[in-house]
Parts: C-alpha cells; sequence; structure tokens
C-alpha cells in the first residue's frame, strides 16, 4: 500500500512520502478499524509483540534513512553557511518554543490531565510545536529532487540543530515531570550531546575512513554497504544509550561516511535503493497505526486542535523566515525554509507518545500533536514546491546532483 500509494501521489504532482504518511491513517484507528472492526483486529492482532516487530522494521528503516540524508549533506557548504544555517535554527525554535509555551497556559484545563503541573504541561507543549521531522524533510527533499540544492542542504542543516536541542529540552521537562528538574539531568545530557560530536571529529572520522578503506578492497559493493549499514545504526545505538536520540548518531555518522575520502559513492547505490524502496516506505505507513483522529469529534478537541495547529505552523514559519532574512536570504528563500522545518511528522508522535505515556499529555491533547504532525507534513511538499520554483539553481548544485544525487552513471537523478 506505502508504495501504492507513494506512485499515487507522485501522479498528483506530490513526493511519494505524502501517500505514504496515508497508509496508517487509513488501515489504523482512524479509519479501518471503524469501517471493518474483525478485518482491522485480524490485520494488526492486539499483540504487543507484533507491533514491536513493525516497529523494529520501521526504526531499521528511519535510520538508515537518516544516514544516507547524511551521506548526501555538502560539509563545505555547510562550514560555508554555519551562521546561516544557526540563524535559522535559532528562529525556527525560538519562535515557536515560544508560542507553544504561551498555548499551553491557554488551553481549557478540562484538556490538561489533573495531576499535571499547568508549567510542566506548557513547556512540553512548547518542545512539541520546536521539533522538526528530519525524516519526513529528507524523504521530502529525496522525493522532490531538492536534496542537491542549497536550501534543502540548509533545511537539514537547522533541522538537526532543532533537533539536538529539542530532544536537549525534552529529557528536562521529562525530568520535571518525574523526579523534578535537577541540575545533573541538564549537564549530563549537554555533555553527552558535546561529545558526541568530539567523538565524531577525532576518533569517529579515522575510523569510518579506516573500515571503508577495507571494505573497499573487495571488487563487490556488498562489503561497503554492509559496513555502512553497520557503522549507521551503532552510531545510532550509541547515542540512544546516552539517552539522546537515535537519529542523531545515524545522522552524525552518515556525515562522516560522505566526508570520507576515496568513498565511490556508485558502491553505495544498492543501499539507497534498498532504504527509499523498501524500508522507508515501511516506516511512514506504520507510522500511523497509532493515531485515532476520531476524537476530532469533539467540538471542544476540534477547535483547540485547530488553534495550536495554527500557532505551530506560524510560529516554525514566522521563526525560520525571520532567521532567513536576517542571514540575508532572500524572501523566497525564507519562505522553502519555513515550509521545509514545518514538517514535524514521526518525530512529533515520538515525542506525543513520551507526553502521553509520563501523563503529561491527556489523550485529547495527544490527538492535538498528532494532527500537527499530519498535517505540517502534507502541507510541506506544495509549498515547497511554490517557493523553490522561484529560486534559480546554481553551477554548484548542478555539479551537487551530478555528485550525490546521482551515484550510478547513467541512472536518472532522483530515480
Amino acid at each position: 500500500m506505502a508504495i501504492a500509494l507513494g506512485r499515487l501521489a507522485m501522479r498528483f504532482g506530490m513526493p511519494a512520502v505524502v501517500g505514504e504518511l496515508s497508509v496508517g491513517v487509513i488501515l489504523g484507528p482512524s479509519f479501518l478499524a471503524h469501517v471493518a472492526p474483525d478485518f482491522s483486529q485480524w490485520l494488526f492482532p492486539a499483540a504487543t509483540e507484533q507491533f514491536h516487530l513493525l516497529d523494529a522494521v520501521g526504526q531499521i528503516g528511519v535510520l538508515l534513512l537518516v544516514g544516507i540524508t547524511g551521506i548526501h549533506m555538502d560539509m563545505g557548504l555547510v562550514r560555508r553557511k554555519g551562521g546561516t544555517a544557526a540563524g535559522v535554527s535559532l528562529g525556527g525554535l525560538v519562535v515557536p518554543l515560544a508560542f507553544g509555551i504561551g498555548a499551553g497556559f491557554l488551553m481549557p484545563t478540562s484538556l490538561i490531565p489533573a495531576n499535571t503541573d499547568v508549567s510542566v504541561f506548557a513547556l512540553f507543549l512548547g518542545v512539541a510545536m520546536c521539533v522538526s521531522a528530519i525524516p519526513v524533510i529528507a524523504k521530502t527533499l529525496m522525493d522532490m529532487k531538492l536534496l542537491h540544492r542549497n536550501i534543502g542542504q540548509l533545511t537539514l542543516t537547522a533541522g538537526m540543530i532543532d533537533d539536538a536541542i529539542g530532544w536537549f529540552l525534552l529529557s528536562i521537562v521529562s525530568a520535571m515531570a518525574t523526579t523534578g528538574l535537577r541540575t545533573g539531568t541538564v549537564v549530563t545530557s549537554l555533555v553527552y550531546l558535546v561529545l558526541v560530536v568530539v567523538f565524531a571529529a577525532t576518533v569517529g572520522r579515522p575510523l569510518v575512513r579506516v573500515s571503508l578503506q577495507a571494505a573497499a578492497r573487495s571488487s563487490e559493493a556488498g562489503p561497503t554497504v554492509a559496513t555502512a549499514a553497520v557503522l549507521i545504526l551503532l552510531s545510532a545505538a550509541a547515542t540512544h544509550a546516552m539517552g539522546l536520540e537515535a537519529v542523531f548518531g545515524a545522522f552524525v555518522c552518515g556525515i562522516l561516511i560522505g566526508s570520507s575520502k576515496g568513498l565511490d559513492p556508485a558502491r553505495l547505490a544498492p543501499l539507497r535503493t534498498v532504504v527509499l524502496s523498501g524500508f522507508a516506505p515501511i516506516f511512514f505507513a506504520t507510522a500511523g497505526l497509532r493515531m485515532d483522529l476520531t476524537s476530532l469529534a469533539d467540538p471542544l478537541v476540534l477547535v483547540a486542535g485547530l488553534a495550536v495547529l495554527a500557532i505551530a505552523i506560524l510560529g516554525k514559519f514566522i521563526g525560520a523566515y525571520a532567521g532567513a532574512r536576517a542571514s540575508r536570504l532572500s524572501r523566497w528563500e525564507g519562505l522553502a525554509l519555513g515550509a521545509g522545518l514545518n514538517a514535524r511528522g514521526v518525530i512529533e508522535v515520538v515525542v506525543a507518545m513520551v507526553g502521553l505515556r509520563l501523563g503529561i499529555l491527556s489523550v485529547e491533547v495527544y490527538t492535538i500533536v498528532i494532527l500537527v504532525a499530519i498535517v505540517t507534513s502534507l502541507m510541506a511538499p506544495p509549498l515547497l514546491r511554490l517557493s523553490m520554483s522561484r529560486i534559480q539553481q546554481t553551477e554548484e548544485e548542478d555539479l551537487r546532483a551530478k555528485r550525490v544525487m546521482d551515484p550510478l552513471p547513467g541512472t536518472p537523478v532522483g530515480s
């Protein structure tokens, strides 16, 4: 279904990820469970281990997808435009965070769990509003053949900065909800974040280079593909063990692989094909299986949901646009960055699940956050297409397209 709806979405001029995200909503409790409950229970048995199997495949898919995205990053551009990315990231973080906190304090008390402190609830909603979904952004840019564009590279860089800070803030708010805010928790998370970056720059870079050089001795691409996959998954496991987001480790490792000297991009083409055509569609399809949008039938929940949705969209757009304009980017470049960073996707779903598990969010507010995740992910592609059509492609972007988007000689870009 993911492949079929992905192709259907492309027929209507949208990225495949739009159709893939819709699968979970159709097959999940939002639709199929109501239309054909018996068939739904047979298709998805109410057994924890069954759902864990789907999650495991999806998790492998998202980590490899983010790793491939890191491989395609142009670090030369990132170094040159680091200040611009930081400015966009700062705007895209601070403004929606403030908007979300304000919305949390204005939320009707009937939608806030009885035992939840309003301040903790407001801070959590602010964190939920400021994150971006790197997997969704990456897949959208790949589907739309925009990964090689400067705006695409800046969007991923700013999004990763936002997410790193967002997960750091999430750990703080989670601690406030459980054991109370402790200085040790904040310091530990910050130290781990710095250690990951330092380790990658000092030990990780030569380690990745030596591993890939050893794999390249084979005349086949298999050892290189296996080595890259293992490095990405191990890096993700390492950051996850530190209490950081696994996606962060996968992205950093992908950057190290992509910047490794002597790497032949053609050897990684099989990995890209398997991930984009197999693992990634499964991940996006299963992301919606926990979403139940039927609770939006309650008028109070619907009005609150629409208000939070508007706040979420405007917060990201205003923040990213202001950061872009302050960094002397054009109006259309600012709009493109705002559109790309607006996609919350499954990262928002993960944040919402954390809030629900800790008792910070009620079921109604959880549904509202899920609504934000779906709508912002679906609205990003058409807005990106509109704004990017006004931005002329440079010679540098043409060269980057041939280098990172077309690893196999004679293969059409984005195929």
